[in-house]
């Protein structure tokens, strides 16, 4: 079962991310099926794996046959992947520390999801995807090693943009909601997306 109150977060998620699509125009070319942003391991929080968990169960129930692909997908992941994992390989849950950090860098760069179905180029868990997925693509502000703000985007988008018109589409992120939640989920560890599918 997701974290309570997840809804909210994606809700209000969603709606930023369609009002931010309908500013960028043929700006914004994420597609189905296009799979570039599904490739490398990135961290996902407590609050994404919880929304995972709760999307293979619901998966697990109304579509067996689809849940078990998943499954498959992710424990041939992990074989591939795990022993390299920086954090605890039989656990998933990445280290904290700086060293284990940069080694996360070069981790699983080319390794695609285990979420992605490599036959229909899309994802098996859309629906619960983690947060990083659902603000991919269009502009999004980030801070910086140096606690400097950027606005950044997916490389395939916004060509021939100006930095004004990429910033006109800007899409706000609720962050300090998504810390609250996190909070009250009482978790600040993170894992990768195979690990989640598994729980």
């Amino acid at each position: 079962m997701a974290a309570p109150h997840d809804s909210d977060l994606i809700q209000i998620v969603d709606a930023s991310l369609a009002e931010a699509a309908r500013k960028a125009g043929a700006w914004l070319v994420c597609r189905p099926g296009c799979t570039q942003c599904c490739y490398g391991a990135f961290a996902i929080n407590a609050l994404d794996a919880e929304r995972l968990r709760a999307g293979m169960a619901a998966l697990r129930a109304a579509e067996p046959i689809t849940a078990q692909a998943i499954e498959e997908r992710a424990r041939a992941w992990i074989a591939a992947y795990g022993a390299d994992l920086p954090g605890d390989p039989q656990t998933g849950v990445l280290g904290t520390s700086e060293e284990g950090q940069q080694r996360f860098e070069d981790f699983a760069n080319d390794a695609p999801c285990p979420a992605l179905d490599l036959t229909t180029g899309l994802c098996s868990v859309y629906a619960w995807r983690p947060m990083t997925c659902r603000v991919f693509g269009p502009p999004v502000r980030t801070a910086g090693a140096d606690n400097t703000e950027a606005l950044g985007h997916c490389e395939l988008c916004f060509a021939d943009a100006t930095a004004e018109q990429v910033a006109a589409c800007e899409m706000p992120v609720p962050q300090e909601l998504e810390e609250k939640l996190l909070d009250e989920l009482g978790s600040k560890g993170e894992t990768v997306v195979a690990f989640a599918l598994l729980d």
